[in-house]
C-alpha cells in the first residue's frame, strides 16, 4: 500500500498552487456556466422567433427583429419602465438615507444596541409572500393599523385614503414597503464601512480640533462611499427585477399604476404565452440592467481608488 503512495504524492508536488486551485474550482464554475449560460443562449435564440410555450409544437418562425422594434417602441412598455425607474429611485434614496442613519447611530455602541441591532434586522429575515400579506393587511383602509397612524397624526379620516387603491398612493404603498423591509439590508453594509474606519483617524482629528460635523463630512462620509454605493448597487438590480413583493400588494394596479417591468415580462409569458415577445423584453432588460451596472461598477472603482 505504501507504494502506491509516493507517484501520486510527486504528481501534486510538480503541480503548481494555480493549477491545483483550478482543479478545486473547475467543476463549480462549469456548473455555474451551463446553469447561467444555457438560458441566457436559448433565451436569446427564442427571441427571434415566433415560438410560444403553450404551442410547442406550433411551426416555428423567425421573426428576425420584430419583436425588439415592436418592444422599443411600445408606449406602453415605455410607461412600465416609467414605473420601474420610479419605484428604483425612490426606493434607493429611501433605503440609503434611512440604512446609513441606521447604521451611524448602532455604531455609537450605546446600550442595548444589540438588541436594538437584531430588532431591525427582523424585516430582511421575513419572506416577501409573508411581507406583502403582512402590508396589504396593514393598508386596509378600514382595519388596518397604517391609516389610523397616518390620522393620529394628520386628522385625515382613516376611511378616506387608501394606500393601494389609490392612483397617486399605490405607487408610494409599495415604496414604503421595500423601503421598510431592505433599509436594514443597507444598514448592514454601512455598518461594515463605518466599522472598518480606524479609530487613529478620529483621534487625530481631535487633536487638530475638528468638529463632529467635520469629522463627519471629512472621514465618515468619504471612507463610507465605497460601501453605501456597493449597498446601492445591489438594491438597485434587485428593485429593477421586484416581482414577488409588488404582485403580491397591487398585482400592478390600480390599473397599470404600478405595473413595473418584471410585471410586464410575466404576463407577456405565462398569461398571453407570447414566448418570443417576452424573451426579447427579458434580453431588453438584462442589457440595460448589465450596462447600467457596467457604469457604476467602473465609477465605483474611481472612488475606491482614491
Amino acid at each position: 500500500m505504501r507504494a502506491a503512495y509516493p507517484p501520486i504524492a510527486h504528481r501534486v508536488r510538480g503541480l503548481s498552487d494555480k493549477a491545483i486551485a483550478w482543479i478545486f474550482i473547475a467543476p463549480t464554475m462549469t456548473l455555474l456556466l451551463a446553469i447561467n449560460l444555457f438560458p441566457l443562449i436559448w433565451t436569446i435564440q427564442l427571441s427571434f422567433t415566433n415560438y410560444r410555450a403553450n404551442r410547442p409544437n406550433a411551426p416555428l418562425r423567425n421573426v428576425g427583429l420584430e419583436h425588439y422594434q415592436t418592444i422599443l417602441s411600445d408606449p406602453e412598455i415605455w410607461q412600465r419602465m416609467q414605473a420601474t425607474a420610479h419605484f428604483v429611485f425612490w426606493t434607493i434614496l429611501l433605503q440609503t438615507v434611512i440604512g446609513f442613519a441606521l447604521a451611524y447611530l448602532i455604531d455609537r455602541k450605546f446600550r442595548g444596541h444589540g438588541f436594538w441591532t437584531t430588532l431591525i434586522l427582523i424585516p430582511m429575515m421575513l419572506s416577501p409572500a409573508v411581507v406583502g400579506n403582512f402590508w396589504t393587511f396593514l393598508y386596509q383602509p378600514q382595519i388596518g393599523l397604517f391609516n389610523y397612524v397616518v390620522s393620529f397624526f394628520s386628522g385625515i379620516p382613516p376611511s378616506s385614503f387608501q394606500m393601494l387603491g389609490d392612483v397617486n398612493l399605490s405607487p408610494w404603498a409599495i415604496i414604503i414597503v421595500d423601503t421598510w423591509m431592505w433599509a436594514p439590508y443597507v444598514m448592514l453594509i454601512c455598518l461594515a464601512g463605518l466599522r472598518s474606519i480606524p479609530d487613529y483617524i478620529y483621534e487625530a482629528a481631535e487633536v487638530d480640533r475638528a468638529s463632529n460635523w467635520r469629522q463627519f463630512i471629512s472621514i465618515t462620509l468619504p471612507m463610507c462611499l465605497p460601501f453605501i454605493m456597493l449597498a446601492v448597487l445591489f438594491r438597485g438590480i434587485e428593485n429593477f427585477k421586484m416581482f414577488d413583493m409588488v404582485n403580491l400588494l397591487t398585482s400592478g394596479g390600480p390599473g397599470s399604476t404600478t405595473e413595473l417591468a418584471s410585471i410586464t415580462l410575466k404576463r407577456a409569458a405565462f398569461e398571453a404565452w407570447r414566448t418570443g415577445y417576452s424573451s426579447a423584453f427579458a434580453i431588453i432588460l438584462f442589457v440595460a440592467v448589465f450596462g447600467l451596472a457596467n457604469i457604476y461598477v467602473k465609477a465605483l472603482n474611481k472612488v475606491k481608488a482614491r
